[in-house]
């Protein structure tokens, strides 16, 4: 798979779960988790030290989900995201998005050897339509750099 077909292949699943969510509410992963829901994707938020985020309910691990889903995306320290990636080996997730910061060579190495499809060195907000401005413009701007994945 090219990292394109990897990058739509993951938006076109629509129930995801964000690992990453903060209970304060003004980290990344909120971002993209109000961004997800707010693009009629079933949101899943994963932080194990909140039981709420807003008015949702959050889920403590990928494990207590209540149904299945189809990718996660990662929003954690590399360190934190080795231990995602095996609970996402475990659960039987296909598709991951490591959120830029969150990369770590060793769960990309892990998730690769146990056929997950990974995006990595990507933004989410950059692709998943309909894409706010800044976004939009970020990735014009990396289309005309010749970044944009192929």
């Amino acid at each position: 798979m090219t990292l394109r077909s990897t990058v739509e292949d993951f938006l076109i699943h629509r129930t995801v779960a964000v690992v990453g969510v903060s209970r304060g509410g003004k980290k990344f992963g909120n971002t993209i988790y109000k961004e997800l829901k707010s693009k009629n994707y079933t949101v899943y938020p994963i932080n194990p030290n909140a039981e709420k985020i807003g008015d949702d309910i959050c889920y403590p691990n990928l494990r207590s989900l209540p149904e299945p889903v189809e990718g996660v995306v990662i929003v954690v320290p590399p360190e934190q995201t080795e231990a995602v990636m095996r609970d996402v080996v475990d659960v039987g997730i296909p598709r991951v998005w490591l959120q830029q910061g969150a990369e770590s060579d060793v769960a990309i190495a892990y998730g690769e050897k146990h056929g997950v499809n990974i995006v990595h060195g990507e933004c989410i907000l950059m692709f998943a339509e309909p894409a706010a401005f800044g976004h939009r413009a970020h990735r014009w701007i990396w289309k005309i750099l010749g970044k944009l994945p192929k």
